[in-house]
This record gives C-alpha cells, structure tokens and sequence, in this order.
C-alpha cells in the first residue's frame, strides 16, 4: 500500500513537470506568435506579412501575431523551446531546425509559376563590367545572413564551383536583410550580391542586371512543431490551401502579400528539402554576420 502511494505520487511530480515544460496548447482565441525569419527589416516584414496573418485571423479560430528575430537562427532556436509553435523560415533554417528539434514542414509556397520552386540571383548594377561568376575575383560582395538559402548557401556555392573563393574576394559581408543587399549593389558598395529571385525581379528596374541564376530550389516552408495542436495545425493547413491564385477575390485579398506567399501553397514533406541537404556540407555557416551582435 505504501509502495503504491509512493509510485502514485512519483507519477504526479513527473505529470507536474511534464506540464511545466511542454509546449502549452493553444485554444481557439488564443494569441499564437507566429514567427519569421527576418529577410526583409522589420518595417517591411510588418507592411508584407500582417495582411497574411490577417488572413489567417479571419480564416481560422486563432489570433495570431507576427514574431520577429534579429537573425535566422533565432527564430529557429524558439521553435526549439517551444515559445512558438509555427514559423516562416527558408530551406537552410528548417534544416538546422530538423537536425536539432522536434519539427516538420506543413506546406511549402508555390512560385508565380505555380510550382513549388525558387532560385537565387547573384546582381550588379546595369553599368557594372561584371559579366561571369569569375569575374568576381578581386571584387567585392554582399552576402546576405548567413542561415540564409539564397543569400548565403546558394552564391557560396556557385562561387566556388566557378572557381572563386572567399579569399579570392576583395571584401565581402553578410548583411541582415535581402533589401539591405540590394540597396548596398546600387550605392556602389558592393559590386555585386546575392538575393532571392522575387527581390531580384521586383528591383531589377532600379538598376539591376542578373549575372548568375542557381538551378530551382524548394520554396520556403511553412514549419511545425510536432507537438503543435492538432486544430491549429489543420486549421491553417485548410486556410492556406484554399489560396486560388486564379480566383479574383483571392488576387485581390492576396495582392498586398509578399510576393512569396502570393500564388498559393502545397503539402511539404522532409524530403523536399534534400538537394539542399547535398550542398550544406560544402558552405559553412559559421560566418561572421556584420550586425550579429547589433552592430
């Protein structure tokens, strides 16, 4: 009887902590963070993804919020704590999240083209004599964060399968934001940097020309926790899945989106991600990011 009253109260402390520690369930009419890597600064990130976060206020019974971080990794690193549940990250991010946290792709973006895939551009300006990947030894470079597939990954490794290393730059630098990049290439302090194809496109005209386009990459992924309500989960997976790209009402709900979120998403699964798995090994991402630490 003692024994079991013993084994009774272990199993309470052990219940107690688990509670204390696991993710906590969202109710319906919760607030749930909803977190962001940041690729664009934060006034962008706000004027493009509160009216997809709108969207899903009104399509789902949750309140969510934009959650934002300084750098990639960290909003990888509250995914892994459980202080959100839900995420936009690129294919670089989710991998690291994979590899250290319980998490999962749900849906993954659909292109302007309609199928689920990107690419990176490497730019300079229209007036730059830059013409190839190696031309670029003894030039200068912007890079973006390092977690970052388009910015970082993909120029690392065509740069070095063209023949140029690092070493062979003249200067380079990681940088926070893709719209920091592009505004660094037209003032002339970089000459040339790395973006991903829809910020490539939507600048071209201010004075951009494309020296270097990567083979189709899997499109940033909606990511989850595996431990994320199950309604949560299956109520944003319907909303998004709705997106109709061809319907007017939607071209006209989904018109101040980023362009990213735009044309509609499909099912993810892990493996969707494994031509990024082959190149990771090649490109470190221990790189210094100028402003990591506020600077």
């Amino acid at each position: 009887m003692i024994m079991g009253k013993i084994v009774v109260a272990v199993l309470l402390v052990l219940c107690a902590c688990f509670s204390l520690f696991s993710t906590p369930a969202a109710a319906a009419g919760e607030t749930v963070p909803f977190g962001f890597c940041p690729k664009y600064n934060p006034r962008i990130m706000f004027q493009l993804y509160q009216p997809f976060i709108d969207y899903l206020n009104e399509k789902t019974p949750y309140r969510f919020e934009i959650k934002l971080t300084r750098v990639y990794s960290e909003t990888i690193e509250s995914l892994g704590r459980g202080e959100i549940v839900i995420a936009s990250c690129g294919p670089v991010s989710y991998i690291r999240a994979r590899e250290r946290y319980p998490v999962r792709p749900l849906l993954r973006a659909l292109s302007r083209d309609g199928t689920p895939y990107y690419r990176g551009i490497i730019v300079v300006r229209t007036d730059s004599a830059l013409r190839k990947l190696g031309d670029l030894k003894g030039r200068s470079f912007a890079f973006g964060q390092t977690w970052s597939t388009a910015g970082h990954v993909l120029p690392e490794y065509y740069l070095a399968k063209a023949g140029v290393r690092l070493a062979d730059l003249k200067r380079y630098e990681f940088l926070r934001h893709h719209d920091t990049v592009v505004a660094a290439v037209l003032k002339g302090e970089f000459d040339a940097g790395a973006v991903k194809d829809v910020v490539a496109q939507q600048n071209r005209d201010r004075g951009l020309r494309f020296i270097h386009v990567s083979d189709p990459i899997p499109t940033v992924p909606i990511i989850v926790r595996n431990d994320a309500p199950r309604d949560l989960v299956e109520s944003v997976r319907t909303a998004l899945l709705k997106i109709d790209p061809r319907d007017q009402g939607y071209q006209k709900r989904t018109a101040q989106w980023d362009e990213e979120f735009r044309y509609g998403f499909t099912e993810a699964k892990d493996s969707d991600y494994d031509v990024i798995r082959k190149i990771l090994p090649l490109v470190p991402l221990d790189r210094v990011m100028k402003g990591q630490n506020g600077n």
